[in-house]
């Protein structure tokens, strides 16, 4: 299964943000011809006021119901998937929720239809080394469940950037049937420079997955305008733990070809899940 990370360096202009998906989407089906694109974590608005977050967040229609009177994100979303033929993972996007939002991946098949969406269940809220503070949850609330869902001959695990750094939810995804973790991102620069890699290839390595993780790039403006830098370096891990696709810090994207026999192939010759004595 072809698969494409698009990385992008959003800002908090949603008009601006959709016009830059669209060009990426369309270049690299254009030259790539993936079966699977990746967006960003939060690609729709990153950085801006609480104020920004909402106004560009949208109202979900409940899942499997019509699409009448959905906003212009799940729109666009559905439509780019349906036009180019792809299972498109839209990243993740400001879900309202009464006084909060919800970070949230919407994932939709060639046909248009929403497959699954997953909300991000654990929420930033820290200080890096570097003194940056980061609190997520005064606008976000978390998500509480475990998503997998079918992508062409996969069984496609979710999460959202933070997520990866609890390996508690990955054994979860990998004991629902998951071959393949899908995680987008915004990590920040400090934290992307020490952790990034090496998370990913030992969530690849631990649960026998291919991972594809999709990190926004760039530098944007926080609420009180501070600049904020993101890593980047979006890639695609093979389930021994092997970077076989990976971007920079620039816009642009990446595509690997994923192996399902790879994935059999390694948890014959490792058999962790049989091996196993802690269940909790």
């Amino acid at each position: 299964m072809r698969t494409t990370v698009i990385q992008m360096a959003p800002g908090a202009s949603l008009p601006d943000n959709i016009a830059e998906a669209r060009r990426l989407i369309a270049a690299a089906v254009s030259a790539d011809r993936p079966d699977l694109v990746v967006l960003p974590e939060i690609w729709s608005c990153l950085g801006g006021t609480a104020e920004v977050k909402f106004a560009s967040a949208e109202e979900l229609p409940p899942p499997g119901a019509p699409e009448g009177g959905v906003g212009p994100l799940y729109r666009f979303l559905s439509e780019t998937a349906h036009a180019h033929g792809i299972t498109l993972h839209g990243g993740s996007i400001g879900q309202r929720c009464g006084d909060r939002l919800l970070n949230t991946s919407l994932i939709f098949g060639p046909d248009g239809v929403e497959r699954a969406r997953y909300s991000k269940i654990h929420l930033f809220d820290i200080t890096t080394p570097g003194g940056e503070g980061y609190r997520e949850s005064d606008t976000y609330a978390p998500g509480r469940n475990v998503v997998t869902v079918p992508v062409g001959p996969f069984m496609a695990g979710l999460a959202i950037c933070y997520d990866i750094r609890f390996a508690e939810l990955f054994l979860s995804l990998r004991r629902q049937g998951a071959n393949l973790i899908i995680l987008p991102a915004a990590f920040t620069a400090e934290t992307g420079e020490a952790h990034w890699q090496t998370l990913l290839r030992a969530r690849a390595i631990e649960t026998q997955c291919w991972v594809v993780a999709c990190g926004t790039t760039g530098t944007h403006a926080d609420a009180n305008g501070n600049a904020r830098k993101t890593y980047g370096h979006s890639m695609i891990i093979d389930p021994w733990g092997t970077v076989v696709a990976q971007a920079s810090n620039g816009i642009g994207w990446v595509t690997a070809r994923l192996d399902l026999d790879m994935v059999e192939r390694v948890r014959a010759g490792i058999p962790v899940m049989d091996h196993r004595r802690l269940t909790s």
